[in-house]
């Protein structure tokens, strides 16, 4: 096993300040400066709404080549950013990708890689989607459907780009998961054990990737008021109306909250591509594993520290050792 510790190869004074600024970007609510990305390729899932839409504008704005892509073309959304790019003259590129379909995965990241040149810098796993209700009432295409969006297909996307950027030895991958993902609300159906499941997948490629250059961020938000609570709304009203009193019976309070939920308030959704911007501009190899954002309670904190000590202190001195204190920021 490669004994690599990227850190440990950064110039002294370099090195140190990078790893203190990857500190403060881990450890603050949000991020208002607009970090140099400038020349930046990033490829983004899910750009129809939210988190998504607004990273690719952002990015795009700030001299990055963006890749923005959507399921089911043509549609408004994309040709609102194909006529946002023609006016501003911005290096941004409308492309279609369902995560569900292995095939368009291959194909939007193959014409990605084509325009570009060459492997993309930074992958964004974004797209995403939620049920609400009790874990019983969800049945197997809820589901299915959760867990193929919210993991599978992040793992598309991210074999579809491997290959190219370890040749590069160079990369990020950037996986927005949720605080959900660390912490449990009741009445979440599978959300939150999705984004468990993409949390455990991020980390592991994490380790996994450091011989090769290439470095994973886990994203944390917290709730912002964007269209996933209102889609969550109609695919659990869908949900119920498919269900059966079997299993409705149990839960009369939970199912009382369902279809009307909203949540952020009036937190400012921008936080979340800030932050991501904040990292990409960050050297290679300084980055921190996770990056909690949200400008409230940020519950996962403790949980995130305690399970960085448990894994250095289980596998630090082991063959895995280098890898585990690299993605830790242990020396």
């Amino acid at each position: 096993m490669p004994q690599i510790n990227r850190r440990n190869l950064l110039a002294g004074a370099a090195a140190t300040s990078v790893l203190v600024a990857g500190a403060q970007i881990a450890a603050q609510d949000t991020v208002t400066a607009a970090p140099n990305i400038r020349g930046k390729s990033i490829l983004i899932t899910g750009c129809s709404t939210g988190f998504g839409r607004l990273s690719a504008e952002y990015y795009a704005r700030e001299g990055a080549k963006v890749f923005a892509t959507m399921r089911s073309l043509p549609r408004t959304e994309a040709d609102e950013l194909r006529a946002l790019a023609a006016s501003e003259e911005l290096d941004l590129h409308v492309l279609e990708i369902d995560v569900l379909s292995d095939d368009q995965v291959a194909a939007g990241v193959a014409r990605a890689i084509e325009i570009n040149g060459g492997p993309i810098d930074v992958l964004i796993n974004n797209a995403g989607i939620s049920f609400g209700g009790p874990i019983e009432i969800q049945d197997l295409e809820a589901t299915q459907l959760t867990f193929d969006t919210n993991v599978f297909g992040a793992q598309r996307m991210i074999r579809a780009v491997l290959p190219s950027m370890r040749e590069a030895r160079s990369g990020l991958i950037l996986n927005i998961t949720s605080q959900l993902g660390r912490v449990i609300a009741p009445s979440y159906g599978m959300y939150s054990p999705s984004k468990f499941a993409l949390e455990a997948l991020s980390e592991g490629l994490a380790y996994e990737l450091v011989p090769h250059g290439i470095d994973v961020t886990i994203i944390e938000p917290g709730g912002y008021p964007t269209m996933i609570w209102s889609n969550a709304n109609t695919n659990s009203v869908a949900l119920l109306e498919r269900s059966d009193e079997t299993h409705l019976s149990g839960y009369p309070a939970l199912i009382s909250q369902l279809g009307n939920r909203t949540g952020g308030g009036s937190t400012d959704p921008m936080d979340v591509p800030r932050a991501m911007a904040a990292v990409i501009a960050q050297a290679p190899g300084v980055r921190p594993l996770r990056v909690p954002v949200h400008p409230g309670g940020k519950p996962q904190i403790a949980i995130n520290a305690l399970t960085a000590q448990v894994q250095v202190d289980w596998l630090g001195e082991s063959g895995y050792g280098p890898w585990i204190k690299d993605v830790h920021n242990v020396d």
